[in-house]
Parts: C-alpha cells; structure tokens; sequence
C-alpha cells in the first residue's frame, strides 16, 4: 500500500462475499476501491478448508453467483478444489486483481467522527477509506474448544479448517473431534487408510442421502450452447428450497416425513442396533443443518472406527476422556468443531463512533439492520450478517441480497453528496431484530429441541434468516433513509462535530 493510501471503499475478504462486493461496486461505477485479504489468494472459507473429502451441499449450479454462470461444472455437488478455481476465475473475469490486496489482514479499523472515513491499519500497512464492507465470513475462524490437559497430548493436534497436508495419518490412531457437515465428509475420506479412527460424538446429526453424480458432457455442452438452460436449471433448483422454506420456519411438524425417510436411511446403512441407537438424534430433523453424504454411515461400521456417544472432556496425554467415562488412544487429533460465528473475531476490531468495538456493542447479542449495518458505526457494512444464515438453501442468494443493498447504500451516499456518512438508527436496528425474533419463535430451529452453532451464548438465534430468500431480497432492495442518521462534514470554521440530517420518510 502507498503512503496515507485513501480509497472510498475497502472490503475486508476475498471469500464469494468479497470478491461479489467488488464485482457489484465495479458494476456500479465504482472503481476506487480495494479488497484486503489476509493471506495470499481468493477464496475465503474454500481456501482454507481443504480436508480430505472437502465439498459443498449445495447443488453446483446454485452455490456460483447469478452474474457468473458456470457451465462447466463437472458434478452437481462440487468439491472444494471446484469451487475454488470457480473464485479465481470470477477473479480474472471480472478484472478484480488490481484491486486485492493479499497478506493484508486487518489489525483494526476505526471511525474518525470529524473527517467522516475509517482508518484501517492492516499487516501490510494503513489506509483510509469512506465505507468498509466486511465480508469475512462467519465460517472465517476455527473454534478449537479449550479441552483440559490439551496441552499434554504428545501427538498432532489441527482443526479441519487448517488441515496439516505434511502430516501422514496413514497407519495412525486419529481421534475425530465433532459431527458436524466437515467431519461426516472427513471420516470416510480418512477411514480406509488410519489404523483406528475414533469419532467422538456429542450429539448425532440428521444424514440424508446425496444425489451427487458427474454432469454429463452432453449436459455442459447444452449449458455452453443454450446459456438461458444454465438459468433454468438454477431457477429449479430455487424455486424447489423457495417451497421447502414454509416447513423450517411455519410448520416444523411437516418434517416427520422427511424424518422418516433419515431414520430409513440408517437402518439400510447399519444393522448393528446399538450402533444405530447412538447414530440416530433425538431432536426434530432441520433444527440443526440436514447433512448429506452416502459414505458417512457406512464408513462408521468399518470395524477400524469406534463411535463414542459423548463428547470429549478431557486429555491425558495420548488417552483421550469422553465425558462418559469411554478412553481412546490417539496419535492425531481433528477438530471438527466449527466455528466462531456468534462471536466472530473482527468484531474486536471494529472501533466505533463513541470509541467501542462491534463485539461490545454485541455483547448482548448481534444485531443489524437487514443484516448489514450497525448503530454507531456509520458507512459500516458486513456481508452474511446477523440473521443473513440458511438452513437449506445457497447463502450466494442472501449474498447478492445484501449487493443488492450495498449497490444502493453508495447511491444514496452520491445523491446525499460531499462529507456524508449514514449511521443506522438504534431504533430501526431494534424494531428489525424484534420482528426477525419474533418470526424466528416457531422455526425449527427455536423449537426443534437442539442446541445448534445458530445460537449463541444467551441462547438467541442471531444467525439463520426466519423466511424466504425472496422475502430477504424485497427487504434489502433498497436503503430507506429514514432508518439511518445522515451525518455530515462540518463547515469550515464551526464546530468540528459532524452534522446530523434528520431524513423524513
């Protein structure tokens, strides 16, 4: 970076979040603008997760953006690698490699009241900018629980996030810690080359087939010849999690059904009817994410695999201690164990106007307005906020929501002209999260009986959105003023307090 550089946008993350904000602020004209990524490539969560058997559980041709098809897919459920190339391709697509700035991950960013911009000091030097879009992700940063005497293990200890490819686990006794959507794809890439592979298991998932399979030659030259059947392929596969919505959010009991058919399921994979016991949860299917994969229960019936139904609570040097009582012996350790999404790490990094960070600010919970800005923290906007998250769709339809909302974000800011910054109003912030709450008391996943990474330390659903993708995209189709505060540069000579505007509706 150069010197006391200034841009008037900065987005923080190359992951689909930022590299679509780049592409939608291109599109609007704006060119001034740079994407600061901390490490040394795009790609966000699908750069770091690289496990063995890494792969996405939404269907290809949704999981792109709209404004980048892909006809090229080569499965209908594409692997990490895939998706991967797919972001680098956007990338040289949309000529978006002058703006990145790799190694350049943020220390903190803070709101100067009186010249109305961020000051952003990164690893790679500092930089001023008009407005942040934070498009870190809140699958950015691995949670690896403070387990009692971790720190006595004598063996190889990594999350599946920050997967160590230098370490052999062939021939090894590795311990898999977590049931989650990486450790039901780790364990059977894992299973047929580990001595002794024990899952400890806190609470089982809902696994329900994949109907993965190769998209034919035929299929990809059709999509490069008629693009409008890549469109409508998408728009299926839409249009079919557009009419499941009403069953996660209004009338959970409608999932008996498919609660059946994942019980079905087990039992064809696992005879064994103790094992199937300890496999099958006790909780109504949807109240946390419906898993998908066709190797995972057959993998945990290999006679190399030991399932233990309790979670880990302790370590002894290479004995590990279920909470049950249950010991393994382990020469790795994986930890599967999620991530920091209700209390993601940038928040701590984020100093607002009155001199708090967003995490104090959250402290009692997140909260946003339509999921992209906070109170007291002007020309502030984050990508995949509170309240944005899926539980059975693509999270690139809530993602081009939000473009959506940012792309008039900036228009206003140029009708407003000169100085100008927009601060959400503390009471637009609360009256959107109460009927978000509100809508979010008879979901599955409030009611479902579980305890899920979507909710957070009091208990509060502050990650998944209580309705359609299309609702989302009609409350984020433009900014209304009147929720926001227009702040404004003083003039010269008076007082160095920004000027408020009051903006009638």
């Amino acid at each position: 970076m150069t010197e006391h550089e200034h841009v008037r946008v900065a987005v923080v993350g190359s992951g689909f979040g930022g590299l679509g904000a780049a592409v939608r602020l291109r599109r609007e004209g704006v060119t001034d603008f740079v994407v600061l990524e901390r490490a040394g490539s795009v790609g966000g969560t699908w750069r770091d997760n690289s496990y063995p058997g890494c792969a996405c559980d939404v269907p290809s041709h949704l999981y792109s953006f709209s404004f980048a098809p892909n006809p090229e897919w080569p499965r209908t459920f594409s692997g990490q690698d895939h998706i991967r190339a797919y972001l680098e391709h956007v990338t040289d697509l949309f000529g978006l490699r002058p703006h990145l700035r790799f190694d350049s991950e943020v220390k903190v960013m803070r709101w100067d009241a009186e010249k109305l911009h961020w000051e952003i000091e990164t690893a790679s030097g500092t930089l001023t900018a008009d407005l942040v879009v934070s498009a870190t992700g809140p699958l950015s940063d691995p949670k690896i629980p403070d387990v009692p005497g971790i720190d006595t293990f004598p063996g190889k200890i990594f999350h599946s996030a920050r997967w160590d490819h230098d370490y052999e686990l062939r021939g090894k006794r590795v311990a898999m810690i977590g049931t989650g959507a990486s450790a039901i794809q780790i364990v059977p890439a894992i299973q047929p080359e580990v001595e002794r592979l024990t899952l400890f298991q806190r609470t089982p998932p809902w696994v329900m087939p994949r109907m993965d399979r190769a998209i034919s030659g035929a299929e990809r030259w059709l999509h490069r010849q008629l693009p409008f059947t890549t469109k409508a392929r998408r728009g299926l596969l839409w249009g079919i999690r557009e009419l499941q919505v009403q069953a996660f959010t209004k009338r959970p009991e409608e999932l008996g059904l498919v609660e059946r058919l994942a019980k079905r399921n087990i039992a064809r994979a696992v005879k064994d009817p103790e094992l199937r016991a300890r496999l099958t949860p006790d909780y109504r299917i949807g109240c946390k994410r419906i898993l998908l994969s066709n190797t995972y229960y057959p993998a945990l019936t290999r006679p190399n695999v030991d399932v233990v139904a309790s979670g880990l609570a302790r370590i002894e040097g290479s004995t590990l201690v279920a909470a049950d009582g249950t010991t393994a012996e382990a020469d790795a350790i994986v930890f599967g164990t999620g991530f920091h999404v209700t209390d993601m790490p940038i928040a701590e990094r984020v100093v607002g106007a009155d001199g708090r960070t967003l995490a104090e600010t959250w402290k009692g919970g997140m909260q946003s307005l339509r999921g992209a800005t906070a109170a007291g923290f002007p020309n502030w906007m984050t990508i995949i906020g509170p309240n944005t998250g899926l539980g059975n769709s693509s999270m690139i339809l809530m993602i081009e929501s939000q473009l959506n909302y940012l792309a008039d974000f900036v228009r206003q800011l140029d009708v407003l002209g000169g100085r100008v910054a927009l601060d959400a109003r503390p009471g637009a912030v609360d009256a959107w999260n109460h009927r978000v709450q509100e809508r979010m008391r008879r979901t599955v996943w409030n009611t479902g009986g579980c305890n899920s990474w979507y909710l957070d330390a009091n208990g509060r659903n502050t990650t998944i959105w209580p309705g359609t993708t299309t609702e989302f995209r009609s409350a984020t189709r433009r900014v209304d003023l009147a929720e926001y505060e227009v702040l404004r540069a003083p003039a010269p000579g008076l007082s160095p307090a920004p000027e408020k505007t009051e903006v009638q509706a």
